[in-house]
């Protein structure tokens, strides 16, 4: 059964609403990536965050109160109406929540340890509640008032993508009429200084693919998708998941993780690689994952095919960075442009060669892939297209 997407809530460095995000997007502005100190101890660092007051929640959910369930809250807010109507149309108890995260509120919580370590209490308003990874769905399903089935997926950088499968499969199970589903995450000390100490994290904006790559740059992002049965123009077509488990943080050098996903994919959406008009690599600048992609999708796409990092613009935003690039596809799909490929032009004569979309190339073909990958060889692909 096809799963349509019916609405898009979307707030990131690129700006907030379908709107900003766009003219953002395919003009290829990297001016939301910002040099800013105090993350890591001695260092600046490039990091894409979200400027100016967010969103306050409500006084009677208060104590859920973090960075993370604010951003979440601004997306939602961009597609109230369509969540409220949905709620109406199916009830609250056949409306269910599948998010990804990775951070959760455990900003918050740092902060609060900190001050309990050096004055023996907590602050005000400290809820350890604010750092359960299940903290945003449960966030969201208090403020929907809804009572369908609300959870949480955190598989690193694939937890966002993950939910979207998730999402559809509670749909084709038809447990759920309509699924609330995407990623949030937010900038915390603790997930930039962990990077550091992976030496993954560049001290510039990030070069995918480029000979002079050295790393990643951090973002913050909320994207919520509104997925029903009930059609729209994009429709999420296919998925493929695979878990090669070849290290804890390193991926598998071959990409033979990665082709699976793809390839999954591809038949999940009774598509051929020649049919892709756009592909949105995970292209996260780093060494390692840059070369296995590269190999992953020459294989797979010997014809080549448009494709693009977005991260040099929107940053890495980890939990969040599915649901944020089939965003863009979404948004590609509305606009029949892609996303530019923002790099220094110099190509590692180590990787084979892929075919970069350029600034104002328009989407030639009406199905889009986006991939994502994260640690442990959790590998997620995802398809999106014009409805059927």
């Amino acid at each position: 059964m096809t799963a349509y997407l019916n609405a898009l809530g979307v707030i990131c460095a690129l700006g907030r609403g379908q709107a900003d995000v766009s003219r953002s997007l395919f003009a290829g502005d990297c001016t939301g990536m910002r040099a800013e100190s105090g993350w890591v101890p001695e260092r600046v660092l490039p990091v894409a965050g979200v400027h100016g007051e967010l969103a306050r929640l409500p006084v009677e959910l208060g104590r859920q109160s973090s960075r993370n369930n604010q951003l979440l809250l601004e997306a939602a807010l961009q597609i109230e109406d369509d969540l409220r109507q949905a709620i109406q149309t199916y009830g609250a108890a056949r409306v269910g929540i599948v998010l990804g995260t990775s951070t959760s509120g455990i900003d918050e919580a740092s902060r609060g340890i900190a001050q309990y370590l050096r004055d023996q209490q907590f602050p005000d308003g400290y809820d350890y509640q604010q750092q359960e990874l299940s903290a945003p769905a449960n966030f969201l399903a208090d403020w929907l008032q809804v009572s369908g089935p609300a959870y949480v997926i955190s598989t690193a950088c694939t937890s966002s993508a993950r939910a979207l499968m998730s999402a559809q499969r509670l749909l084709d199970l038809g447990v759920c009429d309509a699924v609330v589903c995407g990623g949030v995450d937010s900038l915390c000390k603790l997930t930039l200084n962990g990077f550091t100490s992976l030496e993954a994290v560049s001290s510039e904006r990030c070069n995918p693919f480029s000979v002079n790559r050295d790393g990643i740059n951090i973002g913050e992002a909320a994207v919520l998708f509104l997925m029903t049965n009930a059609p729209a123009p994009v429709a999420l077509l296919g998925s493929g998941a695979s878990c090669d488990a070849h290290h804890i943080s390193a991926p598998e050098p071959t990409g033979k993780g990665a082709l699976q996903a793809m390839r999954k994919a591809l038949a999940s959406a009774g598509l051929a690689p020649e049919q892709i008009g756009y592909l949105n690599l995970h292209g996260t600048a780093t060494q390692h994952n840059d070369a296995m992609e590269s190999l992953a999708v020459a294989s797979l796409f010997p014809s080549g095919v448009a494709c693009s990092s977005t991260k040099p613009m929107s940053g890495h935003t980890l939990g969040a960075a599915g649901a944020l690039e089939a965003a863009f596809c979404w948004l590609s799909l509305a606009h029949d442009r892609v996303p530019p490929h923002v790099w220094d032009g110099h190509a590692d004569p180590a990787l084979p060669p892929l075919q970069w979309a350029r600034t104002g190339d328009t989407l030639r073909k009406r199905y889009l892939m986006s991939n994502s990958f994260a640690f442990g060889g959790n590998n997620v692909s995802l398809i999106l297209g014009e409805a059927p």
